[in-house]
């Protein structure tokens, strides 16, 4: 192991060991605006040399073509990847307002044909069931999910965005490698119950969104007005209005710490999420998303910070002084079904 290359956890009591830190790649092509389709693809190559082997998209991610920007990469590097994917969110491309959440057998079962064929495998390392529809059963859901373990498709299950009690009951019908929620220091609901279930269950934690959508790096003094159209966030409560001014105002602290390290902002806030592991008991394996190997290399080399209990007292008080949900409806999280 080299000085760069980054440290290992396991996804679960029998799931895969990836590096403790992983790759979001659902900016690559969509969400974020233009992308420069070379520095992307470079970018995944370096964060395999890095150590960084859990790759995660989703099969809504630019209606598949995240996973078939994701495909050669993965092909080429099929051995070395640890790839995850999602099923459950269920958009139009001729309707940009048209979403609906599906859990059923038979969906399920045409979600994974799909993502198999747009990235030309014949199994996914890690498939999560995206957000719950709660007219399904869960012990259903992770029922026809466990079929695609028993026939060779899916090797690990996973579960986003669900209660501590939908892990237990999910868990009960076939083990769950992984749990992917937002979790960061803007973001720490998950911490009142499905952090515990999956520390006492020998659950991963996969924070999604470890940076606030980028809002932890510090870039924004004024993210309504520095958002462009094609920018998802220029959308979200906490980006816009009166809430992007009073959530710049929290980095304060952040900025503190950083500059007592040398670091930046968003070295801080990733520090602040992989030592989420110590705090709460569990394999912690955030996912920050990049497409370009500066950014990489930097998020990386946090896993490697270490910040004092004095300075995470400092940043204890964050989050509960965020303006804004995290989504503009907030059906579309676990909060409220507690």
């Amino acid at each position: 192991m080299s000085n760069e290359t980054i440290a290992t956890a396991r996804l679960g009591t029998d799931g895969p060991e990836v590096g403790v830190q992983g790759l979001g790649c659902m900016g690559m092509s969509h969400a974020y605006g233009p992308t420069d389709e070379a520095e992307a693809r470079a970018t995944l190559e370096r964060a395999l040399e890095l150590g960084v082997t859990l790759f995660d998209t989703a099969d809504m991610y630019g209606f598949g073509r995240n996973e078939e920007f994701l495909s050669p990469f993965v092909r080429a590097r099929r051995d070395e990847v640890v790839l995850a994917t999602k099923f459950a969110i269920v958009r139009r491309e001729d309707d940009p307002s048209y979403q609906e959440i599906r859990n059923d057998r038979a969906y399920i079962r045409q979600s994974i044909e799909g993502s198999l064929r747009r990235l030309g495998v014949d199994h996914v390392d890690l498939y999560y069931m995206h957000r719950r529809d709660l007219e399904v059963p869960i012990e259903e859901t992770v029922g026809a999910m466990a079929e695609l373990v028993a026939e060779g498709k899916v090797k690990h299950l996973g579960l986003s965005e669900v209660s501590g009690g939908e892990l237990r009951a999910a868990h009960a019908v076939h083990p769950i490698a992984a749990v992917q929620s937002e979790w960061s220091l803007f973001s720490r609901d998950v911490e009142e119950n499905v952090v515990a279930a999956a520390a006492e269950l020998g659950v991963a934690f996969v924070p999604y969104s470890p940076l606030g959508r980028g809002f932890l790096t510090g870039a924004f003094t004024d993210a309504g007005k520095e958002l462009g159209a094609a920018d998802f966030r220029s959308t979200q409560p906490r980006f816009t209005g009166d809430n992007a001014a009073a959530n710049a105002a929290l980095l304060a602290p952040v900025r503190q710490v950083a500059e007592a390290h040398g670091v930046s902002l968003a070295q801080v806030a990733l520090a602040w999420v992989q030592q989420r592991a110590e705090a709460h008991g569990l394999a912690v394996v955030p996912i920050p998303g990049t497409r370009k190997r500066t950014r990489l290399a930097e998020n990386t080399a946090a896993t490697r910070l270490r910040l004092t209990e004095e300075e995470l007292g400092l940043l204890e008080p964050i989050a509960g002084k965020v303006a804004g949900g995290r989504y503009a409806d907030m059906g579309f999280t676990s909060a409220g079904r507690e």
